[in-house]
């Protein structure tokens, strides 16, 4: 399974309750599609939010993230780490 960083756009002023509601909405799902979401930051000024998870491609990520109810079209694979 490949490592995926995908990046959600135009969510200016999500809190931190918010970002764990839309974790925890990711975790409901993973399972269904052979995900699993490790970690979650945002930056409330710019909106923007950022997911790390493991997955057996990209498109599951994006299905996940859209039944859960916050859709992603930015992802990008992250093969290597340190």
């Amino acid at each position: 399974m490949t490592k995926f960083m995908d990046v959600h756009h135009g969510m200016q002023g999500i809190t931190e309750d918010q970002l764990k509601a839309a974790h925890k909405a990711d975790l409901a799902l993973e399972g269904e599609e052979g995900v699993h979401f490790e970690r979650a930051w945002a930056d409330p000024l710019s909106g923007t939010v950022y997911c790390l998870s493991e997955a057996p491609s990209e498109e599951a990520v994006k299905r996940v993230h859209a039944r859960a109810g916050h859709p992603v079209t930015e992802v990008h694979p992250v093969p290597l780490s340190v």
